[in-house]
């Protein structure tokens, strides 16, 4: 009797601990039932960032930079050449939008060379481009916002130059705003939208 009662008594404490820590502080916004909306898009950022660095260091670092077998170019189509680790980056965007995805991602920058990368289609966007620009992209920024009566989550990501050819291409392009970037740089985000009531 004492250890059911004793076993009772944890497990309301419990309950009233998590109860009283989840009020306390920032809360979190979850996907009833699942991952709150911030581990779902850490683990998709994680996801797309791999791919993307994958590309960029075995398939253009080494073929394009290194061995020189075949070249990378934003013109690949016509050059017959890999295209750009941003490119496929935008090709998988909207591979995902044409499949209805509950979410939408996008490669956004302060500095675009690509203009339709410009940050700040929305404020929430702006902010979190700034944010991680600020930072160093040490920490992502969340936030909500509301678009076309849809409440979303939105999650930006620092996008890092991770490899030399990441920094030679946006320095030497003809359409670059920025020209001394260095590896480990900010050079944009990743944002990462869901809707919050799907």
């Amino acid at each position: 009797m004492k250890k059911t009662v004793i076993a009772l008594t944890s497990v309301v404490a419990a309950i009233a601990a998590t109860s009283f820590l989840a009020g306390c502080g920032k809360s979190e916004v979850t996907v009833e039932p699942g991952l709150p909306f911030a581990k779902f898009t850490d683990a998709l950022h994680m996801v797309l960032d791999n791919d993307r660095a994958v590309y960029t260091k075995n398939v253009v670092g080494r073929l394009a930079a290194k061995e020189k077998v075949i070249k990378a170019s934003e013109h690949w189509t016509e050059d017959k050449a890999l295209p750009l680790p941003a490119q496929m980056f935008r090709m998988g965007a909207e591979l995902t939008a044409s499949k209805d995805a509950f979410f939408s991602y996008s490669l956004q920058s302060l500095w675009p060379i690509n203009k339709s990368n410009a940050a700040g289609q929305t404020e929430v966007e702006k902010a979190g481009l700034q944010f991680v620009a600020d930072n160093g992209g040490t920490a992502p920024y969340y936030s909500e916002e509301e678009l076309g009566g849809v409440k979303y989550f939105t999650a930006v990501y620092a996008d890092v130059a991770v490899v030399p050819v990441c920094v030679t291409c946006h320095n030497e392009h003809k359409d670059s705003p920025k020209t001394d970037f260095e590896l480990g740089d900010v050079m944009g985000a990743v944002v990462i939208r869901v809707p919050m009531d799907s």
